[in-house]
């Protein structure tokens, strides 16, 4: 390869550990969820790189470095020759623990500055799908947990109580609403408690489905008497960690 003196720097901070983040590198079918149907990756040294993009735009390569889960290194051009021709361009991918999280940073090295010019707004908008891709993944059962969240707020018995946020928070875990200010596991379950125990008969039920986007989950939730009749509603914000545990939950009534 030429010499390769202008290069693309870009850094990303995905909520997921390193090792849930390297594995859309080494394994086809995940690869194929970042870039597009039919893209395979044949992940150690000499193997080959290739992308089919959603338009049908092929990007080739070759494999040149795999150290998991901190770094990975391919060739990057493209089938038809422009406007790089394959293997006349490099990628470098790093990660970094951070925060619980990873800091990805990734470097491309051109031979022409206008290659380098023509390609930042396509890394910006790639490292942005690939974030969702790997939070996807990561908070698959993100509508189970919003499920077992409203259902300990109906749960009376405290150690049956604890035992399901166990599951589902972080002992750190903050909740926000109008009538809520709290910060841990004990405060929050001795809240619900009396949330039972000052408002016989009422639950909380959530309606329609989860929304989520990179570890933030909306979720729509209604407010049941004993008769069964809407008395409220609103939406929940759920902030989701890299261990695909609640860190968060703000809770927005309507009017």
């Amino acid at each position: 390869m030429n010499t390769l003196p202008h290069r693309l720097e870009r850094t990303v901070s995905i909520q997921a550990s390193p090792e849930a983040v390297f594995r859309f590198f080494t394994d086809s079918s995940r690869w194929a969820t970042w870039w597009g149907a039919g893209s395979t990756i044949d992940p150690r040294p000499g193997g080959r790189m290739y992308i089919r993009h959603p338009n049908g735009i092929e990007t080739v390569g070759e494999v040149v470095e795999v150290a998991p889960p901190e770094r990975i290194v391919f060739t990057y051009g493209y089938a038809s020759g422009k406007p790089i021709p394959p293997g006349a361009s490099r990628v470098t991918i790093r990660l970094d623990p951070e925060d619980g999280g990873t800091r990805l940073r990734l470097d491309h090295d051109f031979a022409e500055s206008s290659d380098r010019d023509q390609h930042v707004q396509g890394w910006r908008f790639q490292l942005s799908v690939f974030a969702n891709v790997v939070a996807n993944e990561l908070h698959a059962g993100a509508s189970g947990l919003v499920d077992a969240w409203y259902s300990a707020w109906t749960e009376p018995d405290e150690q049956k109580r604890l035992e399901i946020l166990g599951k589902i928070v972080r002992p750190d875990v903050r909740f926000r609403d109008q009538y809520s200010l709290l910060e841990g596991l004990p405060d929050l379950t001795a809240h619900i408690g009396a949330s039972l125990r000052f408002m016989p008969g009422f639950r909380l039920e959530r309606r329609g489905a989860v929304r989520h986007c990179q570890g933030t989950a909306l979720s729509d939730w209604v407010v049941l008497g004993r008769d069964d009749k809407e008395s409220g509603s609103g939406t929940s914000v759920f902030q989701l960690g890299a261990d695909a545990r609640i860190v968060a939950v703000t809770g927005v009534r309507n009017p």
